[in-house]
């Protein structure tokens, strides 16, 4: 029998409700695996008792990122982990996407500003986002017009000093007209796809908990979307073998698809909305857990 945890985090009044936990445990539970719950710093649990571990729900990682990254690579010695330790380390800062756009894949133009460089050079001829380069949920991150530069600085000045390096984008105009889209991958294939309306409304500060799905609905993704979603893959350091994969995109201002994010660590699968995609998340799962 195959003994799996799905990595979770205590809750709190930040930490969203992973809707898919308990029926992914039936799921696997129903299929002969020994699986459960595991919270990631639960000083009690036994990773080496486990076959595989899966990271699910651990959204309150970005807020104490190093401990988290010193957990994934002791876990990852103990057991198989999914996705792996060195995958996690990559994705979990966003400066990924330069890597990205390095590598030829069309995505959000992103500059970055760390603790103690200068604060210089925002944009003044179109709205723009500020947020850390860690974090989830829309954490930190806020929308700006050119005319609330000062509300812009004093929102980087507060990241750095909390230590975030700060990611400064333009606002992609494309999200109000057509959403961003969410391409699943699990176990190497096309798991299901979901639109999500605009999270960032004028206005709404930094520190102001945000909606994270709105307007959830299932999608069909074009082969353009297609395509930039697998690139993105291919362009992963190593090629490391990803159990699951989350690429968000919007359109820019070409009308074309571009990467906002590649979510390797902790993607919410929305398996509430994709019920039908709870029995192929549970085999691939098991398939992992018996190599």
């Amino acid at each position: 029998m195959s003994r799996i945890a799905l990595v979770t985090c205590r809750p709190g009044p930040e930490v969203a409700v992973d809707r898919d936990l308990p029926g992914l445990v039936a799921a696997l539970t129903g299929a002969g695996a020994d699986a459960r719950a595991v919270v990631w710093d639960d000083p009690e649990a036994d990773w080496a008792g486990f076959d595989l571990a899966v990271i699910r729900s651990t959204w309150d990682y970005s807020w104490r990122a190093a401990e988290f990254l010193a957990w994934a690579e002791k876990t990852g010695a103990l057991t198989r982990l999914a996705n792996p330790a060195e995958v996690i380390r990559w994705n979990s800062d966003k400066r990924y996407l330069g890597a990205l756009a390095a590598a030829g894949v069309a995505t959000v133009p992103t500059r970055y500003l760390a603790p103690g460089e200068p604060v210089a050079g925002l944009p003044d001829d179109h709205e723009y986002v500020v947020k850390p380069t860690s974090g989830g949920g829309a954490r930190f991150a806020a929308r700006y017009t050119p005319d609330e530069h000062d509300t812009a600085v004093r929102h980087l000045a507060r990241l750095h000093a909390e230590g975030f390096t700060a990611m400064v984008q333009p606002y992609v105009r494309g999200i109000d007209a057509a959403g961003e889209r969410a391409l699943q991958f699990f176990g190497g294939r096309l798991l299901h796809a979901s639109r999500k309306g605009a999270v960032l409304a004028p206005g709404t500060p930094y520190d102001e908990r945000k909606v994270a799905h709105p307007g959830l609905e299932a999608w069909q993704p074009t082969d353009a979307e297609l395509a930039v979603a697998a690139q993105a893959l291919a362009a992963v350091p190593e090629a490391p073998e990803l159990l699951y994969a989350r690429v968000d995109l919007v359109d820019g201002d070409d009308g074309r698809p571009q990467v906002m994010e590649l979510e390797l660590v902790e993607p919410n699968l929305f398996l509430s909305l994709h019920t039908g995609s709870v029995a192929p998340v549970a085999a691939a799962i098991l398939a992992a857990a018996r190599r």
